[in-house]
C-alpha cells in the first residue's frame, strides 16, 4: 500500500550507538517536533531504550527553527550530556544550523539521516535514502504499469548507514571506539 521510511524502531538503536560512543552520559536531551504527530512515538521508543541504558531523557519541543536557540541555551544550562535528533523534514532543512548549535554548546549530537553527520553533526544512524528512493521508483513503475497501490506491501527500510565525523569527534574531545569506526561504520568524515 505505501512505504515507510521513518524506521522508529530504531531510534533505540541510535541511543545504544550513541551511549557505546559516550559511555560516561547520563543525560540525553532529545529534539522532537511538537507540529509532527509522529513524533510521540519516537519519543516513546527512545524512553524504552533509556531506561534499559540507565540513560535520562529529557524532551526538547521546538515547532519552528525560531525556537532552537532557546532549547540549546535550555540544554546547556541543564548540563544535558548528549543531544538525540528525531528525525523530521524540518531538522534536515535546518541540519547546518542544528550542527552549529551543538558545537557552539559543546553537545555530541546524534542524528538519524547522513546529511546530518555531513553537515558537521557528530553521528548519524538510519536508513540509506538512497536505497529508499530507488525502491519507491520500483512501487512507482508498478503503479504505472496498473498495479492497485492498495495491492502493494507495506515495506520497511532495510539497508541502514551508520556516519561518523571525525572532525567534530575531535572538536568536541571525544574518541571514537574503534569498534564502530573499523567494523562498523559505513562512512567516516574525517
Amino acid at each position: 500500500m505505501s512505504y515507510s521510511a521513518f524506521g522508529l524502531e530504531i531510534i533505540g538503536k541510535q541511543l545504544e550507538l550513541f551511549k557505546e560512543t559516550v559511555p560516561k552520559i547520563r543525560r540525553v536531551a532529545i529534539l522532537s517536533n511538537g507540529a509532527n504527530p509522529i513524533q510521540p512515538i519516537a519519543v516513546r521508543e527512545v524512553n524504552v531504550a533509556a531506561r534499559s541504558l540507565g540513560v535520562q531523557v529529557q524532551v526538547m519541543e521546538v515547532r519552528g527553527p525560531n525556537e532552537f536557540d532557546n532549547a540549546f541555551t535550555t540544554m546547556a544550562k541543564e548540563r544535558i550530556g548528549g543531544l538525540l535528533v528525531v528525525p523530521d523534514s524540518m531538522f534536515v532543512f535546518q541540519r547546518a544550523r542544528l550542527a552549529n548549535l551543538a558545537a557552539r554548546t559543546g553537545l555530541p549530537a546524534f542524528y538519524g539521516w547522513r546529511e546530518h553527520a555531513e553537515a558537521g553533526g557528530l553521528m548519524s544512524y538510519g536508513p540509506d535514502l538512497s536505497d529508499l528512493f530507488r525502491r519507491g521508483a520500483t512501487y512507482v513503475d508498478k503503479i504505472l504499469k496498473g498495479a492497485k497501490p492498495a495491492d502493494l506491501p507495506v515495506e520497511q527500510p532495510t539497508k541502514f548507514e551508520l556516519v561518523i565525523n571525525l572532525k567534530t569527534a575531535k572538536a568536541l574531545g571525544l574518541t571514537i571506539p574503534q569498534s564502530l569506526l573499523l567494523l562498523r561504520a559505513d562512512q567516516v568524515i574525517e
